[in-house]
């Protein structure tokens, strides 16, 4: 059994590393310190956005981000709005970047 990051510690090791490549990212909700499920905004600063969530895959076991919404960065805000509604332990966390990058496709922080 493999011990898990706190949501509080993945969160501050995220920003991290986005802070080293000169990507600004910012807490826009800070949810539970320890087990608080944690979604990615992606905001591209030209009207557009994505969202992204952590899934288990019970065939593989495996860990990854996947799409929970996009389009404009209104729609998209009201999406993180509606799960913010559902869960109150929920971070969110916005990546402001022009040329898409969010780090999540790095093997490392599933």
């Amino acid at each position: 059994m493999s011990a898990r990051l706190t949501s509080e510690l993945w969160v501050a090791a995220y920003l991290t590393r986005l802070r080293l490549l000169d990507i600004p990212a910012f807490v826009v909700r800070k949810g539970d310190a320890t087990a608080g499920a944690v979604l990615v905004k992606l905001n591209t600063l030209d009207g557009r956005a994505q969202a992204f969530q952590r899934q288990f895959d019970l065939m593989s076991g495996e860990r990854a981000w996947v799409p929970l919404a996009e389009g404009d960065e209104a729609d998209v805000d009201a999406s993180l709005d509606r799960q913010s509604g559902f869960d109150p332990d929920l971070w969110v966390i916005e990546v402001e970047d022009r040329q898409g990058r969010h780090l999540l496709d790095d093997p490392s922080l599933t």
